[in-house]
């Protein structure tokens, strides 16, 4: 592996996972698996923000060869810490939870069909009856009924009978308060605690790592990235995906290509 370059001072690189690093198949560039590295073996501290549990964004650390200090997961709610001493490598350094019972009744008014998911602090998820196209390792299926009055750092809700339009209205004339939510590129509605979100997690790695802000660059392509664009590009770098919706793309600095097209590749290159 390449040394690392004294004379550069590091950057905090943060990059969501699904649409920037990943394809829609789990599959890595290998143009983007490079660039990766290379940025690393540069000296700058490069990690994952994603709405993934722990357990779904270890395997894709793993496959990039990645052991950052600390890792943001579930759109905020969970930050995790290298630990060489833990069996997996990482430990807990910080966790936001909420009790998502008003939240899951108001929407279950709205949208009666809906499919929920509700993912508890040790990564472990309840689901109900059709959550079929969702990863479902440590997981299981209960009534609706059995997913409230628990302590929860993420609810996905699903709703197979909306398009995406229709769906971002209805999300609208629900009216969510003291929740934080985003959209998916379906019909599918990601809420994590009150305030929390992938930009709060990396303000205070950032600070853990004593990285100025000026020196922060956040790449994504999604709804739930649009907080951390605001927060990298206050002082830094704020990059979006070339697939991206127009709220994203719009919300960030600059616009790279598409994830068929290398585009975080392009992006990593250009730092120092």
């Amino acid at each position: 592996m390449p040394q690392a370059h004294p004379a550069v001072e590091p950057w905090l690189v943060a990059l969501d996972v699904d649409g920037t690093i990943l394809h829609e198949d789990e599959t890595i560039d290998e143009r983007v698996a490079d660039a990766v590295m290379a940025a690393r073996a540069r000296g700058h501290e490069v990690t994952l923000a994603t709405g993934r549990s722990w357990a779904t964004t270890e395997p894709v650390l793993e496959r990039l060869g990645l052991r950052p200090e600390y890792v943001v997961c579930a759109n905020g709610a969970i930050t995790m810490r290298r630990d060489d001493t833990a069996a997996e490598g990482y430990t807990h350094a910080y966790v936001e939870t909420f009790d998502p019972t008003a939240v899951l009744e108001r929407i279950r008014t709205h949208l009666p069909s809906g499919r929920f998911m509700v993912e508890v602090p040790d990564g472990f998820r309840f689901y109900t009856e059709g959550m079929s196209d969702w990863n479902l390792d440590n997981a299981q299926q209960v009534t609706f009924e059995e997913l409230l009055d628990r302590r929860a750092t993420r609810v996905v809700v699903i709703s197979p009978d909306h398009e995406l339009e229709e769906f971002l209205q209805l999300v609208d004339d629900m009216g969510l308060h003291q929740v934080s939510y985003s959209i998916g590129w379906t019909a599918w509605l990601d809420i994590a605690p009150d305030g929390v979100s992938k930009a709060t997690a990396l303000e205070r790695v950032r600070g853990w790592l004593d990285v100025p802000l000026h020196r922060v660059i956040a790449v994504g392509d999604g709804r739930n990235d649009i907080e951390m664009f605001t927060w990298a590009g206050a002082a830094g770098r704020s990059v979006a995906m070339g697939q991206a919706p127009d709220e994203v793309r719009a919300a960030a600095d600059e616009v790279t290509a598409d994830i068929h097209h290398a585009g975080l590749a392009a992006v990593l290159d250009t730092l120092p």
